[in-house]
């Protein structure tokens, strides 16, 4: 059953209440609301699809059901079915995946992928409805306001560039769905290959259902590499937080990748006959904590792994997501934990499948500092912070160009007014940063004369003395210099900047409502222009060889 709770984006918010017999003769509930994800993680036989099938028979009425295991391939590239055909359609589907055969037969699978084409130009064609409806009444506000929600096909074509896959969608004369490779020609989507069909497939699917509904995914990874299949599914659980959404997988990474979500472990299940009737079932609160049975019952190829300070929620996640297309991006809470948990894994000979990395902040490294951390597979970024990339100077330029072709303005007189804002957010907070980098040096020069093991063997008198006035003096000369000069590159690059207001106030100058607003767009801007991207990683030296990116 599903409970009505307030409304969420104008829509009943449906909590399902999902029941999974056990083999104990007691039953585990398990509750789903709008925004939250739950995978079914098992191996082949232990009845992962019987568990699916329950539940959508168990809210038939609020489910959508995707699978991998179904056709994937289009009969057409434009509209096949009239509305009554659709809804004749959709009636026979509901019964039809009610019935225990629709775990393993099909009947339908032309018309599904028929019917996700309508739906995606039915939604396509509402909204464009919707505006000039807005427009024919005057209403210029509303149509704005209607415009900034993002067209079905433009989210599809985002969310495939950030899933690695480089194919752009459009609708062309007499609603033809086409897909085009690198700006190339147009051709149908039924030449797509099939893992290009499947991601566009599950992608329609799930951003075209109804607010509220409870999607359930079955084994994408059939079609689609995990880096592919892990990125599409994360960005399509944050466009559709108003969706409930169970995934039945053999990959244990896709849970890792999502460690908000839950977890049900599917260890074996019991036959009545033909049917499955109960389950040998561990629900595990967060996918954060995965059992080594599993992992080793599961877990398949190899994997390139990057580990990155920060959380799920931080900056540098998605943008090394895009700089490093096909590898895995794993947040750690600092510095010291990617070290540990690269470290760890490297020296773990069952663990021989994983290629891990990791890059942290520069915090003032020195050179040496740096060599030996990229010895152990540690990389120091060559800025010093992540936010020194999102708002490197060149990265604003872009932005600002794209902005002027939106609005109109100057780009060039945006990043004077930038570039202006930046020196003065930077101005009052000199001394501080200051101190700070001469507060580095002074650790580094005593830690540097400590006395090592091979020396006390001939034990010899330390002497330290440092001119921390001179060094205070030295440091503050120099960012004062880089501020008289109007150097933003080595401000941006080598100050935490964060700290000083500069980054809010760049966005604003630049057209944007702020720091959220500018970092998405710092995004997309890489996962659109082949050039920004090219330039951000020219950024990263050894790291982008050792990924294979150089």
């Amino acid at each position: 059953m599903h409970k009505a709770h307030p409304t969420l984006h104008g829509y009943p918010k449906m909590t399902f209440q999902l029941a999974v017999p056990q083999s104990t003769g007691t039953a585990i509930e398990i509750s789903l609301s709008p925004g939250q994800t739950l995978f079914l993680l098992g191996a082949n036989g232990t009845g992962k699809s019987s568990l699916m099938h329950l539940f959508y028979t168990t809210h038939r009425a609020a489910a959508r059901q995707v699978s991998a295991h179904r056709q994937t391939w289009f009969s057409s590239n434009a509209v096949t079915l009239s509305p009554q055909d659709k809804r004749n359609t959709e009636t026979n589907l509901q019964h039809a995946d009610a019935n225990p055969q629709a775990r393993w037969k099909d009947d339908y699978a032309a018309q599904r992928a028929s019917i996700a084409i309508y739906d995606l130009i039915d939604a396509e064609n509402v909204r464009s409805r919707s505006i000039a409806a807005a427009m024919d009444r005057d209403n210029i506000e509303l149509a704005r306001s209607l415009t900034k929600k993002d067209a079905p096909i433009k989210v599809i074509n985002e969310l495939l560039q950030l899933s690695n896959i480089p194919i752009e969608i459009s609708i062309q004369e007499s609603e033809q769905v086409l897909a085009s490779k690198g700006g190339g020609p147009l051709y149908s989507i039924a030449e797509l290959s099939d893992g290009e069909r499947n991601a566009l497939l599950v992608a329609a699917n799930v951003l075209t259902v109804k607010p509220g509904s409870l999607i359930l995914i079955d084994e994408p990874e059939r079609h689609l590499h995990r880096s592919i299949i892990s990125p599409l599914l994360t960005l399509l659980f944050g466009k559709r937080d108003d969706c409930a959404f169970v995934v039945s997988t053999h990959d244990v990474m896709l849970p890792l990748d999502n460690t908000g979500s839950q977890v049900a472990l599917i260890r074996n299940c019991i036959y009545d006959g033909s049917m499955v009737t109960s389950w040998d079932v561990d629900l595990i609160a967060s996918s954060a904590d995965l059992d080594e049975e599993i992992r080793r019952d599961i877990l398949g190829a190899r994997n390139r792994v990057l580990f990155v300070e920060g959380t799920e929620d931080s900056l540098d996640k998605p943008i090394y997501s895009l700089i490093f297309p096909g590898v895995s991006v794993v947040p750690k809470a600092s510095c010291r934990d990617v070290e540990i948990i690269v470290y760890s894994i490297r020296e773990t000979s069952q663990l021989n499948w994983v290629q891990a990395l990791g890059i942290v902040d520069n915090d003032y490294r020195n050179a040496a500092d740096q060599a030996s951390l990229a010895q152990k597979g540690v990389h120091a970024l060559p800025v010093y912070s992540v936010e020194s990339i999102y708002y490197h100077p060149e990265l604003q330029r872009r932005i600002a160009i794209r902005q002027a072709a939106v609005t109109g303005d100057n780009p060039d007189e945006k990043l004077l007014e930038a570039r202006e804002a930046t020196l003065a957010a930077v101005r009052p907070h000199i001394a501080r940063l200051s101190e700070r980098r001469a507060e580095k040096r002074v650790r580094e020069a005593v830690f540097a004369a400590l006395p090592t093991r091979q020396s006390l063997k001939d034990p010899q008198l330390v002497s330290i003395t440092i001119d921390v006035p001179e060094l205070v003096r030295s440091e503050v000369e120099g960012l004062q210099q880089l501020v008289d000069n109007g150097n933003i590159e080595a401000i941006i690059t080598r100050y935490p900047i964060r700290e000083t207001g500069a980054l809010a106030s760049i966005a604003c100058k630049l057209g944007l409502k702020g720091r959220e607003q500018y970092e998405a767009s710092i995004r997309k801007l890489l996962a659109e222009d082949s050039e920004a991207l090219a330039f951000v990683r020219t950024l990263f030296r050894g790291l982008s060889t050792d990924l294979g990116f150089s």
